[in-house]
């Protein structure tokens, strides 16, 4: 029997899947992916299983995400699901980039750090007032 880990990140959020032999049972968080709400997140998480159908309905994929909010969420659990099935088919890694290259490579992109003397956002500077 074959086991699979991958991970995947998002801004403060990381998934981190297992995947396994079965019947095509995708969990997140130990909830079945059928009820996660908003349904835009859970059609994001699963368009790599979309893509991937009949790999997909050969394994069974459990994801565990901590961190972040619901869309970083959603997206690393996406990102982690394709790094998965990717290791176990290694045909899907060409279709996965062809549809969507962040199904694969990882948004390092992170909030901005705050600047002393900044008011509000992480560059914003004190109006000038010539008068």
């Amino acid at each position: 029997m074959k086991v699979i880990l991958a991970t995947g990140k998002r801004k403060s959020a990381v998934a981190r899947a297992t995947l396994t032999h079965g019947a095509g049972v995708v969990r997140i968080n130990h909830a079945l992916l059928e009820t996660v709400r908003p349904a835009f997140h859970q059609l994001k998480i699963r368009e790599p299983l979309i893509i991937a159908q009949d790999v997909a309905s050969r394994v069974n994929i459990d994801v565990l995400v901590a961190g972040g909010g619901q869309n970083s969420q959603s997206e690393a659990a996406r990102l982690a699901i394709a790094k998965a099935l990717a290791q176990f088919d290694k045909k899907l890694h060409k279709e996965f980039l062809s549809y969507d290259r962040q199904l694969l490579v990882a948004d390092v992109r992170a909030k901005e750090t705050h600047k002393p003397n900044c008011h509000g956002k992480a560059r914003a500077k004190r109006q000038k007032s010539y008068r």
